[in-house]
């Protein structure tokens, strides 16, 4: 019996994909667990829309975070912290620190994940910060930390 995966089945198949498999397995176990659906042509035709959908969202999403990309390297997004001599900060500034006042000052929400900051800023002056928008999209944020 030929069937739709709806989910992954260790050693069978993954979600989406159309398998034959025996007709006693799909009947008591597939079928009614809700792990697969027989693989009919309605069932067939709209699994087929699914993915389509699927694929216009993921380009619709990339046109987004590439336009994200271009209003991030615009922007320069100032931080003032406490330093002693040599323009060495007490403490450092955070991921967290930067998308905070990217939220408050430029209303851009932005996962401090995102962040490509492992250590923290420990100094005054500038600093370029690589943001992960999106596996094909990496933009440049500048941070600039004032005395304060």
């Amino acid at each position: 019996m030929k069937v739709i995966f709806l989910k992954d089945v260790k050693g069978k198949g993954k979600k989406g994909e159309i398998k034959n498999v025996a007709d006693g397995y799909a009947q008591n176990f597939l079928l009614k667990q809700g792990l697969a659906v027989e693989a009919s042509n309605a069932n067939v035709s709209s699994l087929n829309a699914q993915k389509k959908k699927k694929e216009q969202e993921a380009v619709e999403e990339l046109e987004q975070m590439k336009h994200l990309k271009d209003e991030l390297e615009k922007l320069t997004v100032e931080i003032l912290a406490k330093s002693g001599e040599g323009g060495r900060l007490f403490g450092s500034v955070t991921s967290k620190q930067i998308a905070d006042e990217l939220k408050k000052t430029y209303n851009i929400k932005l996962d401090k994940r995102k962040l490509d900051l492992p250590d923290g800023i420990r100094a005054l002056g500038f600093t370029n910060v690589p943001v992960k928008l999106h596996p094909e999209v990496t933009a440049t944020v500048k941070v600039h930390v004032k005395e304060q």
